[in-house]
C-alpha cells in the first residue's frame, strides 16, 4: 500500500493552516456540555454529557454527534470525557458554522467500549457488543425521541478506545450513520464489506506506540479492496495522539457536516 500521497495530504494541511479553531478551557467546556444519565427499561445507566445548538429553530432538525473518549477517561464522573478531543465543538465558531448535538457517554471503570483489548494484533467483533457499547446506543435512541434529531445526519467518532467503538458502530449498525471518523484504531478487516458504503474518516500517527499504525492500515487497504472510497491521514511523526491533529482538522469537519445517510 502506497502511503506517499498521505503524507504529502497531511504536510498540504498543516502549511495551509487548516487545523485553527480556538480552544476552551476546562470550567467553559463544563458549562456548555450539560451533565446527564440515561436508564434503561432494566436499570442499566449510562453517565453521559450532551451539547446542544445554541439556539433550536422550530421545526428544524440538527445533526448529532456521537463522540467516544479513550481508556484513560473512564469513570463514573461524568467528567474525564471532556479532556481530549471534544474541545472544537464547544467553540461559538464551531457551533456558529456547524449547529448541532455532541453526545459523550462515559465508559464506567474497568470496562471498555469494545470486547477485546486495544493491543490486538488482529481484531475480532465478538457476537455481542459490551454493555457500555450497547446502552451508548439505547441512549441515542431516546435522545432521538426527545430532541430535534436529523436521523439522517448521526455522526459517530472517537480516540484509540473509542475509535475501536467507532468502528464497532458502524460495522453493527451498518445503515445508521451518515459518517465515521475513527482516530488511532483497528477493525474487523473481515467485515470491509459491511461499510464500504460509508463515507469514513480516519486518522493515525505513524509512531503510534498503544495501538499500531498497522489497525488503520489494514482496514482502510481492506475497504478499498471491496470497492470503498475512505479517506485516510496518517501523521507521519506523530505517536499515540493523533486526535490533536485531527480533531482540529477543518477539512474533516467540513466533510462531515456535508455528509447525509443514504
Amino acid at each position: 500500500m502506497n502511503f506517499s500521497h498521505c503524507f504529502s495530504l497531511v504536510c498540504l494541511m498543516l502549511l495551509s493552516g487548516s487545523v485553527a479553531l480556538p480552544l476552551l478551557s476546562a470550567d467553559e467546556l463544563g458549562d456548555k456540555f450539560a451533565k446527564a444519565e440515561f436508564k434503561n427499561k432494566t436499570g442499566q445507566s449510562l453517565r453521559y454529557r450532551i451539547l446542544k445548538p445554541v439556539a433550536l429553530e422550530a421545526g428544524k432538525k440538527y445533526p448529532v454527534i456521537l463522540f467516544f473518549h479513550g481508556a484513560g477517561e473512564r469513570g463514573n464522573d461524568n467528567e474525564k470525557t471532556l479532556i481530549h478531543g471534544v474541545k472544537t465543538f464547544a467553540t461559538d465558531e464551531f457551533l456558529k458554522k456547524y449547529p448541532c448535538f455532541v453526545v459523550v457517554p462515559q465508559c464506567p471503570d474497568e470496562q471498555m467500549w469494545m470486547g477485546f483489548p486495544w493491543t490486538v494484533e488482529k481484531v475480532v467483533l465478538p457476537e455481542q457488543p459490551t454493555e457500555s457499547l450497547s446502552l451508548t446506543m439505547q441512549c441515542l435512541d431516546a435522545l432521538e425521541k426527545e430532541f430535534p434529531i436529523d436521523t439522517d445526519r448521526e455522526y459517530v467518532t472517537g480516540l484509540s478506545m473509542g475509535g475501536f467503538a467507532t468502528w464497532e458502530s458502524i460495522v453493527r449498525s451498518p445503515n445508521r450513520f451518515a459518517a465515521a471518523v475513527p482516530v488511532c484504531a483497528g477493525c474487523d478487516v473481515t467485515k470491509a464489506k459491511s461499510i464500504a458504503h460509508l463515507p469514513i474518516w480516519a486518522y493515525h500517527g505513524a509512531k503510534d506506540g498503544v495501538v499500531k499504525v498497522d489497525r488503520s492500515r489494514e482496514i482502510i487497504e481492506a475497504i478499498r479492496a471491496t470497492g470503498g472510497t475512505p479517506k485516510y491521514t496518517e501523521f507521519p511523526e506523530v505517536g499515540h495522539d493523533s486526535w490533536n491533529g485531527a480533531y482540529k482538522d477543518q477539512a474533516m469537519y467540513d466533510w462531515l457536516f456535508a455528509q447525509r445517510r443514504k
